[in-house]
């Protein structure tokens, strides 16, 4: 146990030693890590809020169900059960004649006349959201196989079609630049690597000959990345959260916002998943720019 310990610790104490002995590659890796790490977490927190935008969208967007003027109360609760029952159902919302006729009124408030003579014409309702916009013809299509529903069901399908093609577009735009961002850093990483062992390839070659294993002479390398990368990513974590509170404290408080009643996640909200985040991608880059870096000096 004692002698496992031991090479553990050499083995991390050589990895930092690295860090420290090579500092300005070290600087160069971290400044670089750093930027291309704040990149990525500007699209990541960018993404995250895109979709928490979107799903407060998604839940307003509601479709009108009408019924037959001569619907009774009995039908009116069983329509409503097997709405309910219908796969991708979110809410339904029962809209009575009277809440129908004053939602109109307040609709067209000064012209509210017209309707004067058409309060018997305007049917019980009901507002159904989804759980996905995508199931939204759906949904349609099985609320109008059920009797006493008036085919003609009020939706904004431009509207959702051109939303769902919204949050796809920025969905695969956000990934594709999140991947060139990882691939920029396992670069960086491994020429930075590379420098430190391109300047121990003697040391190499001597413990290669008196029979140390490449996994012996490949950790203190890898724990350098790891190291980069660990450190890049508590430092852009910080930078990230200053950044994000700033520039969404004003937009929360523009006069867009409030009127559309929209909402952004708070830096306190993504904190531990960006954390985690970090962590796994500043440690993978870590040891993926390490082990490559590695192959021209070790047999793999």
């Amino acid at each position: 146990m004692t002698v496992r310990y031991s090479i553990f610790s050499y083995l991390v104490g050589e990895g930092f030693r690295n860090v420290l002995k090579n500092k300005k590659s070290t600087s160069a890796a971290l400044t670089i890590m750093c930027m291309a790490m704040f990149m990525f977490g500007i699209f990541f927190v960018l993404g995250e809020n895109i979709n928490y935008v979107m799903s407060q969208v998604e839940d307003e967007q509601g479709m009108r169900v009408f019924l037959d003027l001569s619907v009774t109360d009995t039908e009116i609760t069983e329509i409503e059960s097997k709405i309910r029952g219908i796969d991708g159902v979110n809410t339904v919302e029962y809209i009575s004649k009277a809440e129908g006729l004053n939602g109109y009124k307040e609709y067209l408030k000064n012209n509210s006349d017209i309707l004067k003579g058409l309060e018997e014409r305007i049917p019980d309702s009901f507002i159904v959201t989804l759980t996905d916009l995508e199931l939204n013809s759906s949904v349609q299509e099985q609320i109008k196989k059920i009797e006493k529903v008036d085919p003609d069901i009020q939706s904004s399908d431009m509207t959702i079609t051109t939303l769902l093609n919204i949050t796809k577009g920025i969905r695969v735009v956000t990934f594709v630049i999140l991947v060139i961002l990882i691939l920029i850093s396992i670069f960086i990483i491994t020429n930075t690597i590379k420098l430190t062992v391109h300047a121990r390839r003697k040391e190499i070659s001597i413990m290669k000959y008196v029979g140390a294993t490449n996994g012996f002479i490949r950790w203190p390398f890898i724990v350098e990345g790891i190291i980069i990368g660990l450190i890049s990513a508590l430092i852009t974590v910080f930078i990230v959260g200053l950044a994000y509170n700033s520039i969404t404290d004003g937009m929360v408080q523009t006069e867009t916002f409030k009127q559309l009643g929209l909402k952004l996640y708070t830096f306190a909200d993504m904190f531990k998943l960006l954390i985690i985040t970090y962590i796994i991608l500043g440690s993978g880059i870590g040891i993926v720019g390490s082990s490559i870096s590695m192959r021209k000096y070790l047999e793999v």
